[in-house]
């Protein structure tokens, strides 16, 4: 005789999350999609048919009906009448240029997650990129490669960096920075809103050559041109120095231990002994989570794609002594980002 309990579906309350996160690849395959095609960008200029969406996008209408009505359950878009689509409010968040927008980040994402499923033991039995394997080069030189996606890629930085900018203006107290040298500063978009939050403050941006060409131009378009000194540089080698505050935002965790110490020794040496080194990075929490964390979620990327880390307080701690550092505080945001503060040890 069958007890109820056998009878269960198989889907019951402690394998459906387990299914559910199995199906995760969909969801993330699905939001490439929407991202790459800029489907809230034409959602919100009024192509609400799947129809219209099909011929702005060049995409089978019905195969393009189907991923809309997945990207439903993700609650991404809702369907009104049969075959129109508006947006909710987290699908807001895939339009281009809006403040929060995820849509570049997301668009990035295709080789990313071919690496995982493509080599997905690579990493974990050689302790190095799977990303080299896939593709034959570093993250870094993949991007020069494909100028495409480099730009994606860069809009996904600038677009993270903006919300994180904001975060960490109201979070960290600035006093007594006279002088911020923003390393590996990109577009500039931090070191941009940390002097509009101070007028008092002057600041230098140093990054590689081929990127100091736009942000010298984003400087000038947000009116700092008389405030900020773009300087062409490489990190690994030296940094400006005189510098009352260094920051390195999503910096360090590009690399391993020993190339991170490298970086953070040349803004030791340029800072002298009264400076302050702030970092501001995802910091995983010391005893694991068990629920979902952005640092232990984003660990994995680095470990597949470029070989980096995300860290825990002590970690840092012990990193930045290695290069003549002592932590001083990490300054919670309002973003998934902390701020690390550090000051030379003497």
């Amino acid at each position: 005789m069958t007890s109820a309990d056998d009878r269960r579906p198989a889907h019951d309350i402690v394998t459906a999350p387990l299914v559910e996160a199995g199906d995760g690849f969909l969801m993330t395959w699905a939001l490439h999609v929407a991202a790459t095609l800029h489907l809230a960008d034409h959602i919100a200029e009024g192509k609400a048919g799947a129809d219209e969406l099909a011929q702005a996008t060049s995409a089978d209408e019905a195969a393009l009906h189907r991923v809309l009505r997945y990207l439903q359950t993700m609650d991404v878009v809702a369907e009104g009448p049969p075959g129109r689509f508006q947006l909710t409010k987290r699908g807001q968040c895939l339009r281009s240029g809006v403040p929060g927008s995820l849509r570049a980040w997301f668009a990035i994402n295709g080789p990313i997650a071919r690496v995982f499923f493509e080599e997905p033991l690579a990493s974990l039995r050689t302790g190095r990129p799977a990303f080299e394997t896939v593709f034959g080069a570093d993250f870094f030189g993949y991007a020069a490669a494909n100028p495409a996606w480099g730009r994606e890629f860069d809009t996904a930085m600038t677009e993270m960096t903006g919300e994180t900018a904001r975060a960490v203006a109201t979070a960290y107290q600035f006093d007594g920075v006279r002088r911020i040298v923003d390393v590996g500063g990109g577009r500039g978009i931090l070191l941009a809103t940390l002097l509009a939050e101070h007028p008092e403050m002057r600041g230098v941006l140093v990054d590689l050559p081929h990127v100091v060409a736009d942000a010298r131009a984003a400087v000038a378009e947000a009116g700092l041109k008389d405030r900020c000194e773009v300087v062409a540089g490489d990190f690994f080698d030296a940094v400006p120095d005189g510098g009352d505050a260094y920051v390195l935002s999503w910096i360090v965790h590009d690399w391993d231990d020993e190339r991170a110490a490298r970086i953070l020794a040349n803004c030791r040496r340029a800072m002298g002994n009264d400076g302050r080194l702030l970092l501001v990075e995802a910091v995983l929490p010391e005893n694991g989570s068990s629920g979902y964390d952005f640092a232990t979620s984003l660990d994995l990327v680095m470990l597949i794609a470029l070989g980096g880390r995300e860290r825990t307080a002590t970690e840092y701690e012990r990193l930045l002594a290695s290069a003549g550092l002592v932590l001083t505080k990490v300054v919670s945001t309002a973003s998934p980002m902390s701020v690390i503060e550090a000051i030379p040890a003497v």
